[in-house]
């Protein structure tokens, strides 16, 4: 359910504030419009009296913004199948940060490591192979401390394989200096487990799916409607409400498409817009935060600070040659109608400045 504030900005002769504002003129006036008559700024200040009610011109903030529900995910999902077949000997632990060299699962008593790199392992690697996947199996092997002497390049040489070998031993595998397809994945980094999708002693083979993992930057996934478009800007301000009630900062990183979605498990919306939200301070941000229970992410698409406002009902259209807008401006019992320039409109109130327009001036309003 989306939560929105009023905030149409009125530039210009906007037709809608004109029809608003006559209505309220009439009010105020007794049932008389204001002519303007040319380019003035003052009226005539025995002209329909003093209003029925007053407020003051106030200086503040004024934000547009769209509030709505959001859910507390990890960015890049992703599942992870086991490139052979094999039984499930040891089961993921949902919640659990796993780094390079950490086991995923277990697949027939032997681990399924976890090395980092962008290439997939794609085939066997072996003494004369040569490739970027080489390369990024080397780099693991230096960083997890087996290649001392390895020199980091494209090439499976002898000393690749001997490195190979030393690493293999560690981790109770057949020690053959060769890295089968079944016996690690790349990651690009870090990963945290969200979901284990297979069981204990499950059956598992290269169309089943062994776990579903994410990065570990928490995001907030929320849904807008399709005429939100302007607040799915990359980089677009948000503050999120957590479900703890804490409020943290964020930005929008951009969208999820409908079929990133489903291959998540999630449901789109059939006629909107899901954003991905990062947000300020990582995963501390949402640490103790249950994911089960919804956050409140309100998007601001514009922000006007220090400026002066009064109730959009205060102003009043004027008739004449020129037109424009006006209020009723009320001091020592008398009133008289100076011109304005509106601005943006948020939360029932709206942008004005004119020439002798100051902070506490008392305006006419309806009486409520």
């Amino acid at each position: 359910m989306t939560r929105r504030s009023g905030r149409h900005a009125v530039k210009g002769r906007t037709a809608l504030v004109v029809l608003g504002a006559v209505t309220v003129c009439a009010a105020v006036t007794g049932g008389a419009l204001y002519l303007g008559g040319g380019g003035g700024d003052g009226g005539d200040p025995g002209r329909g009296g003093l209003p029925p009610a007053t407020t003051p011109v106030v200086r503040t903030d004024l934000v547009s913004s769209k509030t709505v529900d959001g859910t507390i995910d990890f960015a890049q999902r992703r599942p992870v199948g086991s490139a052979v077949e094999g039984t499930v000997t040891v089961a993921a632990s949902e919640g659990a940060t796993l780094t390079r060299g950490q086991a995923l699962y277990e697949l027939d008593d032997k681990p399924v490591t976890l090395l980092y790199g962008p290439v997939p392992m794609f085939r066997e690697m072996k003494d004369g192979d040569r490739g970027s996947d080489v390369l990024q199996l080397e780099r693991n092997l230096r960083d997890l401390g087996y290649g001392a002497r390895l020199y980091v390049d494209i090439w499976y040489d002898k000393d690749t394989e001997a490195a190979v070998k030393r690493w293999q031993k560690s981790l109770n595998r057949d020690v053959t200096g060769r890295v089968g397809r079944g016996h690690v994945v790349f990651q690009p980094g870090q990963v945290k487990v969200v979901s284990a999708d297979a069981a204990l002693a499950d059956q598992v083979g290269p169309d089943g799916k062994v776990l579903t993992i994410a990065s570990t930057n928490p995001v907030v996934r929320a849904q807008l409607d399709q005429g939100d478009g302007a607040l799915t800007s990359d980089g677009t301000k948000v503050e999120v409400t957590l479900p703890s009630g804490r409020t943290v900062a964020g930005k929008v990183a951009g969208t999820v498409r409908p079929d990133q979605l489903a291959a998540e498990g999630g449901e789109p919306a059939p006629e909107g817009i899901t954003v991905e939200v990062v947000l300020t301070g990582g995963a501390d941000a949402v640490s103790g935060e249950d994911p089960d229970e919804p956050a409140s992410v309100k998007f601001v698409s514009e922000a006007r600070k220090g400026v002066l406002a009064v109730p959009v009902e205060a102003v009043v259209a004027l008739r004449g040659e020129d037109g424009g807008y006006g209020l009723q401006i009320v001091e020592n019992g008398a009133s008289r109608m100076v011109r304005v320039e509106t601005g943006m409109t948020a939360d029932g109130r709206i942008e004005v400045s004119g020439s002798g327009l100051r902070e506490g001036m008392k305006v006419g309003v309806a009486k409520s």
